[in-house]
């Protein structure tokens, strides 16, 4: 099970984090987010040990901001959370692996993900509200069980401290990982060490 942690913005608490050894961490480069992390230096970015590896989120950019800030931070994903087209996540997938956002709410949502099989590296699944995720609120996970794609995904939306005995009964194929945010911070963009490192060690028993 792979650990994507994301929303993250603060030097310190970017190497505090890493210290933690998480599989990915998640850079939001939206500037209406509290997390916005378009002001971080590069050298915090580009200084996480691997094998961690670096994603940046976007939402509705066009396609060569995307890569003028992939290789400004050395990124090595763009995860996609808008309304970005499968031709559009096809283009950039090309050139740099894409995990495209699906909102969810109920179970006809995981219709959407038919037209972005083979356009994508991955999927990740968050819980459909008015903004674009960082709600904290999670959707019912028994509605994974009619997703039927081929394409990897990654778990997200309201994911707490309390929640890696939950997902142990969570079982697909399909299931890559999953990703937190707002649950373990202290304020918008700020991880909670103490809050991380109990649910990791529980989340490598799974």
């Amino acid at each position: 099970m792979k650990l994507k942690i994301c929303g993250m913005r603060e030097p310190e608490n970017i190497r505090a984090v890493a210290a933690l050894g998480p599989d990915y961490m998640g850079f939001i480069f939206y500037p209406l987010s509290p997390r916005y992390a378009g002001d971080l230096s590069p050298e915090s970015v580009r200084a996480l040990p691997r094998p961690i590896r670096r994603v940046g989120v976007f939402v509705n950019e066009t396609e060569q901001q995307v890569i003028r800030t992939a290789v400004h931070y050395l990124l090595d994903y763009a995860q996609l959370h808008g309304d970005e087209t499968p031709e559009e996540c096809r283009r950039l997938n090309r050139i740099l692996p894409v995990i495209k956002a699906i909102a969810v709410r109920t179970e006809a949502d995981l219709a959407e993900t038919q037209r972005y099989e083979g356009c994508c590296t991955a999927l990740l699944f968050d819980t459909r509200t008015e903004r674009f995720g960082g709600s904290g609120r999670r959707f019912d996970w028994n509605i994974l069980n009619a997703y039927s794609g081929e394409t990897p995904f990654l778990l997200s939306g309201g994911i707490g401290p309390g929640d890696a005995e939950r997902l142990q009964a969570v079982r697909h194929p399909q299931l890559a990982g999953v990703d937190v945010n707002s649950l373990f911070e202290s304020k918008p963009g700020h991880k909670e060490c103490g809050l991380l490192q109990p649910f990791i060690e529980q989340l490598k028993t799974l």
